[in-house]
């Protein structure tokens, strides 16, 4: 007998909105679950560009009123609770607007490298001085996920994933990861929803096979696959078959749970 679904994992680039457009009908499909009462949802994300409080701001100005920020768990504030168990001290590869996120985390005489999507850092200079910290043998890699690429109006770009594997191919230092497709990652998500909600009983929905669908599965949860964002064609043949769950949109993703035929 197919496990009662009581909680959903929704990812946010490139599932329900790119850049500062929503999905189309994601908007109403998503109030529509909501109002529904009948899951606990949280939204989560590998965004390692902008902070917290950047991305709620973006999530507003596409509409999605209905998201409170504390429902938002990002690879960020996973990244931070590691360097904090860790009591490490971070060089920190992100952009300015994703900094605010380790306001307070001592960043002098750093002993790790931790690695975002940072676009304005990833230049020789900047590159080659992480690479030198990192030929320090108690110097840690953090890469706060390694996706490939991801989705931009302008078509898809490269992720902080190739830059990551560049420091690890220099340095010889494999990088932990704390973001998706991590198992650690989406049970914490599940565990700051709801502690007595089982994985079996939740679904992911994403854009990403490998970060999203398969991370999820690890994970001992059902996905749901959607083609918009960054899907290529053919993305659905590498989840195993009987865990095949890909739709159009997140429009038909909520389709698909309200009919409670979900592949398990």
């Amino acid at each position: 007998m197919a496990s009662k679904l009581k909680a959903v994992l929704i990812d946010l680039s490139g599932t329900l909105h790119i850049e500062d457009h929503a999905i189309p009908g994601a908007v109403e499909a998503l109030k529509k679950l909501i109002s529904s009462n009948e899951y606990a949802i949280n939204f989560v994300t590998n965004t390692t560009k902008e902070s917290l409080d950047v991305l709620y701001t973006r999530l507003k100005r596409c509409e999605f009123d209905m998201i409170e920020k504390s429902q938002i768990f990002t690879s960020l504030t996973a990244a931070r609770r590691y360097i904090e168990a860790q009591k490490l001290r971070p060089m920190l590869l992100l952009e300015e607007e994703a900094l605010e996120d380790f306001d307070g985390i001592d960043t002098k005489n750093p002993n790790v490298v931790v690695i975002g999507l940072a676009p304005s850092h990833f230049y020789f200079e900047r590159m080659n001085e992480a690479f030198r910290l990192l030929l320090n043998p108690e110097t840690q890699l953090v890469s706060i996920h390694k996706t490939r690429y991801y989705k931009r109006l302008d078509g898809l770009a490269l992720g902080p994933g190739p830059f990551a594997e560049a420091l690890t191919y220099a340095s010889g230092k494999e990088a932990t990861v704390v973001g998706k497709p991590e198992k650690a990652f989406f049970l914490s998500a599940l565990e700051s929803l709801n502690p007595n909600i089982p994985p079996e009983n939740t679904v992911m929905i994403g854009d990403d096979v490998k970060d999203d669908i398969l991370g999820a599965l690890k994970a001992g949860m059902k996905a749901i696959l959607v083609k918009t964002g960054k899907y290529r064609q053919g993305d659905e043949n590498l989840v195993p078959e009987e865990s095949r769950n890909c739709v159009e949109s997140f429009v038909e993703a909520v389709g698909l749970i309200e009919s409670g035929k979900l592949f398990p």
